[in-house]
């Protein structure tokens, strides 16, 4: 089953359109377009019915799991709880830390390389209703795990399976 809130615009935006970090963009000036290694969470959202809150990216139009970076001095728990609400309007608690791996690196269409470690939490709903609450999303919806939108990501299908399978052990790569 599958509970939507599409934006009213509906139409994706280009490549590159998620606004960047202020912080990000004075690291840019000095590096340029130099791998640029970051702290990432992300936040699997389970609700009482198992099913996963998942929004669609605005710069690629593919579903994830809602993700961002840590803003600098920001605990990971924090970021995560923030990173959620900021997507999908949805208010989380923390459950556990289900994994930690470096991503590959990769190259935003406007050359920047990037390569994240990614902190991945398992979350439990607390309030709010799940709607696009930003720009970085243009859809969010309820998602049963066994039924997933074709274009989610491996990365995010891993962190899901992590988390699902998560028994008190913190996955490392």
């Amino acid at each position: 089953m599958t509970v939507s809130a599409r934006s009213p615009a509906g139409a994706l935006p280009t490549l590159g359109q998620v606004a960047t970090p202020d912080f990000v963009l004075r690291l840019r000036e000095k590096i340029g377009h130099d791998l640029l290694p970051m702290a990432g969470v992300t936040g699997v959202v389970l609700d009482d019915e198992g099913r996963v809150l998942l929004n669609q990216r605005s710069e690629n139009g593919r579903w994830s799991l809602p993700s961002g970076i840590l803003e600098p001095g920001e605990q990971p728990a924090a970021a995560v709880v923030r990173e959620v609400e900021e997507e999908t309007a949805v208010f989380v608690s923390v459950r556990a830390l289900t994994s930690v791996w470096m991503q590959p690196a990769r190259a935003y269409a406007n050359g920047d390389n990037v390569q994240f470690l990614d902190l991945c939490f398992r979350c439990r709903p607390l309030g709010g209703a799940a709607r696009v609450n930003d720009d970085e999303s243009t859809d969010v919806g309820w998602f049963d795990p066994a039924d997933l939108p074709t274009s989610v990501s491996r990365a995010s299908r891993l962190k899901l399976d992590r988390a699902l399978r998560f028994e008190e052990t913190t996955w490392f790569v």
